[in-house]
């Protein structure tokens, strides 16, 4: 559960990756800024990409710790 994928999949063909500001990522994750950021402190949840003094998470790698998240929570209720 606490293994966060190295490197995400690449994105489809033609599609360009996309990077999510804190504001869209916490959107997607359904957590507030606090939980979210000791995820990402802890290693449990990806990395930031910086950007100047920017932070922003790779799309591919946000939806994957969601499905992660989503497989790990339908075993455990098998």
């Amino acid at each position: 559960m606490n293994d966060i994928p190295t490197a995400a999949p690449p994105p489809a063909a033609g599609t360009p990756e996309q990077l999510l500001r804190l504001p869209a990522t916490l959107a997607r994750v359904g957590l507030g800024r606090s939980a979210w950021l000791d995820l990402v402190k802890a290693g449990r949840a990806p990395q930031p990409v910086k950007i100047g003094r920017a932070s922003a998470w790779l799309a591919s790698e946000v939806a994957a710790w969601i499905a992660e998240r989503v497989r790990d929570s339908r075993q455990r209720r098998a």
